[in-house]
């Protein structure tokens, strides 16, 4: 069997597989992926249905396989074993009780389709790879979060919430429509329609002091979470330029992504570093004053200001 051959075969698995998986699926998302023509598609496509697999297409829509039609069991690489492995740690230490204990049962299945080899793997490595979280993701009040919320944003239904903002300690209870969740600088974050405030608001599930599902319907259409965060990142953000020492630039290139980092460029022994901050006057100053006697600030002048001001500040105290 020649290589392209056997490439191709590899490839039209490929394709039941993902047909079997998605509800519909394009042409022009298979060649996308595969990285081949949509002629080369149309191809595959046809030789699947000519081996009896009924494929259904619909203009506009895409393919999918008729309701009922199911793969025989599918055998997993050990590589693919080990991912679900790491997958299983992660969803453990970073994602709620409940939904790390589902992944545990779907485990539990895959585990009994295994081959004796990977099997004698996963045993291996089970006890040898250990993930710990920073702090808590979720409060102990709302231990299924994660879930409920999945669940509302494929159901369409409204959950609510007590809250505690960061501003005080007294929790508010709130209705939301929750249009995506995301993970990001070690936090879960929600970005919903809160009803109490009629608006879009970005929620931390730490603050989430209890959630639950409700019956009540979604009361618009809501956009991708993309999009969302797309225009709050254009909303209420200020153009920063820093002049950073070539030698530090490295030690601060994980954590500038939290704080708007758009773009750099080289300048002698100097990196230039731009970013679109949503927050000059707590945040980014702070951050900046961890590596401030190796940078220097371009713009915004109230930056500078405000880093003076914090200065002064820590200096009073020391001094007192």
């Amino acid at each position: 069997m020649s290589v392209d051959t056997t490439k191709r075969f590899d490839r039209i698995i490929a394709i039941l597989i993902q047909l079997q998986a998605s509800k519909k699926i394009t042409a022009k998302v298979l060649a996308e992926r595969f990285q081949v023509s949509l002629r080369t598609i149309y191809r595959d496509i046809r030789t699947l249905e000519s081996c009896g697999v009924p494929v259904v297409g619909e203009a506009g829509l895409g393919y999918s396989i008729m309701e009922g039609y199911r793969l025989p069991p599918i055998m997993f690489t050990k590589e693919e074993a080990i991912s679900f492995l790491a997958a299983q740690k992660l969803m453990q230490k970073f994602t709620d009780k409940s939904l790390g204990e589902h992944y545990a049962t779907a485990m539990l299945k895959i585990k009994a389709i295994l081959r004796g080899k990977e099997k004698d793997w996963l045993a291996i490595l089970d006890t040898q790879v250990i993930i710990t979280s920073v702090k808590p993701l979720f409060h102990e009040g709302s231990p299924d979060a994660l879930e409920v919320l999945f669940e509302s944003i494929a159901e369409g239904k409204q959950v609510f919430m007590k809250y505690r903002s960061l501003r005080t300690d007294i929790p508010t209870e709130r209705m939301i429509e929750p249009v995506g969740i995301y993970h990001e600088n070690n936090n879960w974050y929600v970005l919903g329609f809160c009803h109490s405030r009629l608006d879009y608001r970005q929620f931390r599930t730490d603050r989430m002091l209890l959630v639950k599902r409700s019956q009540k319907r979604f009361s618009r259409t809501h956009g991708s979470l993309k999009a969302y965060r797309n225009q709050q990142h254009l909303r209420h953000t200020t153009r920063v330029r820093i002049l950073v020492d070539r030698k530090i630039a490295p030690h601060i290139a994980e954590g500038k992504f939290r704080y708007g980092f758009e773009s750099e460029k080289s300048k002698g022994n100097y990196v230039e570093m731009t970013f679109q901050s949503p927050d000059i006057e707590n945040a980014f100053p702070r951050w900046y004053m961890m590596f401030g006697d190796y940078a220097e600030i371009l713009e915004p002048a109230q930056l500078r200001h405000r880093v003076l001001e914090l200065s002064r500040n820590i200096h009073d105290k020391l001094s007192q």
